[in-house]
């Protein structure tokens, strides 16, 4: 199945050809390395619903390489991935782009256990892997405005995931979200305009990735301003249970 998602993959970067040209020599073996690590993994711990090699390469694989335009324009040398869950988008990411540091996150130890085996597995250097709450590394000396990238996908509404993210970027970094079809008047756009102004955002900005085989896919884009006030993120679930904006 590995060997087929990785087919699968190659087929659909020939329709995206600046992103299939600016991958590294030995990417796709590495990834599809990942494929079979991640599905092996996932009959025993819930990590993707999604488990057909052509869907893995679609709505994971490509749907991660998908930001590499909107990343390489921001230039970042440190990232880190919230709710990154079975690897996805950081681990494409971190192959595909080694000179980065990446810093992935999950609040399920389980999971951060497994991811750790796939960064050793697969010889990532770049890529360490914490098992802890957004809201903790927030407030952490360590962590607090710290990144100039911080990436979220199928993570959150967009208040609760700026008010996860702002903090923990540096002033001038960027939160880069991956959403489904959004427009300017919807709903979760209104608040999440209010809540990155709160948080020292610039800016939301939705941005279509053009790549077709995607559909209605989109990034959500928030530059970040002025630094965070101290009283966010407030305690861990409050986002989620009052979310700002």
């Amino acid at each position: 199945m590995a060997a087929e998602a990785r087919s699968a993959l190659e087929e659909l970067l020939g329709d995206v050809p600046a992103i299939a040209g600016s991958l590294p020599e030995g990417f796709l073996d590495t990834v599809e390395r990942f494929v079979a690590l991640l599905l092996a993994a996932n009959r025993s711990v819930n990590l993707t619903r999604v488990t057909s090699p052509r869907e893995v390469a679609r709505l994971h694989l490509l749907d991660s390489l998908a930001a590499l335009p909107q990343i390489d324009r921001m230039a970042p040398s440190q990232a880190i991935d919230l709710g990154s869950g079975g690897g996805l988008p950081a681990l494409p990411l971190a192959m595909a782009r080694p000179g980065m540091r990446w810093t992935m996150v999950d609040s399920v130890g389980k999971k951060a256990t497994i991811l750790a085996k796939f960064v050793q597995a697969l010889s990532l250097p770049n890529v360490s892997i914490i098992a802890d709450r957004a809201e903790a590394l927030g407030r952490s000396v360590a962590h607090r405005e710290r990144y100039q990238l911080v990436t979220a996908r199928a993570c959150a509404s967009l208040p609760v995931v700026a008010e996860l993210a702002l903090p923990l970027l540096t002033v001038g970094g960027s939160l880069l979200a991956w959403k489904g079809p959004l427009s300017e008047t919807d709903e979760e756009v209104r608040h999440g305009r209010v809540a990155t102004g709160q948080l020292g955002g610039g800016r939301l900005r939705i941005v279509d990735p053009g790549v077709i085989a995607l559909g209605g896919h989109r990034f959500v884009i928030v530059p970040k301003e002025h630094s965070t006030e101290a009283r966010f993120p407030r305690r861990p679930g409050e986002p989620g249970r009052r979310p700002l904006g």
